[in-house]
């Protein structure tokens, strides 16, 4: 082992023995975030928006930020601070975001949603996964890296406020402060892994299509009994167009939904199959007797390489307790469409809407809006970065981690691409358990102190084989 090796070794042991002193504060601190109900999709909430954009610049500044600022945008602020080491040296720009899901349904929780909790070694609040946990890990990761002295290149962090309702703002954010934001890397915790023992890298987000559906029939609430069977149902109607937008495949049959997909070759195919997967435990863990997807797919192609449409919430009539014999006059939906490289957010937008006012019967109006959307991304393995996270969790998790393409979307780290010029390295720490965007979301406190170790060895390699 070499001089330089031995002195990192010597720092590491040192960043292992100041987590475990400090777990007790740091736990504190990200209590202190989680608390914060910053809820950016709804309005009440902005005042809780502002509040933890301000707290996470004092916990940059505290971290050992040479400066850190919230900036204003179209929309939520951005938080911005930065720290430099030497101008030549590489720039590692971190990437995370401050808004969480709202916590609906509120009474399925078991312990309050924005009061944390540790259960049976998890944190459990809004926010303890997606995003706070995981960003909290690179805060924590630079203030120990501050503190031993051994930062080993430029770091920036861009956090936002927006990324649960897509992003709206951040794209002419970025364009407005290209200059600011220049990097040789943007690094991202905002994945998962397989398992705590099976370390993993996205290496591909599906797009999306985001819509809302509005179907009216009469023009008030009618009698089911004076009027039903003589006057058109919108309920009936959603209910018909929605199924109808499957087949009994379960392939999407809007035209041209499929024209643009890119098909993966058997050898691809063969090598997604080797990541480890148990259907058996898949089902137990979601609480379903059966998967069900698109014909001739696997589970893990049917999220990581396959397209997608789902109902994310319908409603119409009368819902509340108890019954109210009516007809409704409109009926409403939220359906996403999960999309893979190469099918584009604005031309799928376009082929749901035009499909789905063409196949409403008469009788009915239809209205159609799309709420937000973006572009799949491809984080290829044969990049300095690639290299860099795989060294990083094989050192920490003691396995070479495995490639793997998630079926969510992080819709802003296309537009990175297009307006930085710069690729983004997806190291995420959460877990499937984790229940983001669901009641009683949980992060093993496993999965954050781990975190907080494996970020300092990506620095290390990153900056080293940058200098090669």
């Amino acid at each position: 082992m070499n001089k330089q090796a031995e002195n990192f070794k010597t720092i590491m042991e040192h960043i292992k023995k100041l987590i475990e002193e400090n777990k007790k504060r740091f736990l504190e601190e990200l209590f202190e975030i989680l608390r914060i109900p910053s809820i950016g999709a709804k309005a009440e909430n902005k005042n809780d928006m502002l509040q933890a954009a301000e707290l996470l610049k004092f916990k940059l500044l505290d971290a050992g930020a040479d400066r850190a600022e919230v900036m204003p945008t179209t929309g939520q602020p951005v938080i911005f601070a930065e720290k430099t080491v030497h101008p030549d040296l590489p720039v590692i720009l971190v990437y995370g975001h401050y808004d969480v899901q709202p916590e609906d349904p509120v009474n399925e929780w078991k312990s309050p949603p924005f009061e944390p909790e540790i259960r049976d070694e998890r944190i459990y609040a809004r926010g303890a996964d997606d995003n706070k946990g995981q960003l909290f890990i690179h805060l924590k990761a630079f203030e120990l890296m501050i503190k031993t002295n051994s930062l080993p290149c430029n770091v920036k962090f861009m956090i936002e406020g927006e990324e649960e309702i897509g992003s709206p703002s951040l794209k002419d954010f970025c364009v407005h402060h290209k200059d600011m934001l220049r990097s040789d890397i943007i690094l991202v915790s905002d994945t998962t892994m397989i398992a705590p023992d099976v370390p993993s890298i996205t290496v591909g987000l599906r797009g999306l299509s985001y819509m809302e559906v509005e179907v009216t029939g009469p023009n008030r609430d009618l009698h089911s009994g004076l009027f039903g069977g003589a006057v058109v149902n919108p309920a009936n109607v959603l209910c018909k167009m929605i199924a109808s937008l499957k087949d009994e495949k379960n392939r999407v049959t809007i035209p041209g939904f499929y024209d643009d997909v890119l098909e993966l070759t058997e050898k691809e195919r063969q090598d997604m199959a080797r990541a480890p997967f148990n259907v058996n435990q898949y089902r137990k863990e979601v609480g379903v007797d059966e998967v069900e997807g698109e014909e001739g797919y696997t589970t893990i192609e049917r999220v990581g390489i396959r397209p997608s449409l789902d109902v994310n919430g319908i409603w119409g009539g009368y819902i509340e307790e108890g019954a109210k014999t009516i007809l409704p006059s409109k009926a409403c939906a939220k359906i996403s469409m999960r999309l893979v490289p190469y099918q584009k957010s604005k031309k799928i937008d376009k082929l749901f809407k035009d499909h789905f006012k063409f196949i409403a019967p008469h009788g009915v109006k239809v209205k159609v809006k799309s709420l937000h959307g973006g572009e799949g991304y491809v984080s290829p393995t044969k990049t300095i970065a690639y290299q860099a996270a795989s060294r990083a969790l094989e050192v920490t998790y003691g396995k070479k981690p495995v490639p793997t393409r998630s079926g969510g979307s992080i819709p802003i780290i296309s537009d990175f691409e297009e307006v930085l010029g710069v690729k983004t390295i997806l190291m995420g720490f959460g877990l499937e358990s984790d229940a983001i965007h669901s009641s009683n979301e949980n992060f093993p406190l496993y999965q954050l102190f781990k975190g907080i170790e494996t970020i300092p060895h990506f620095y290390k390699f990153f900056t080293e084989l940058n200098k090669r």
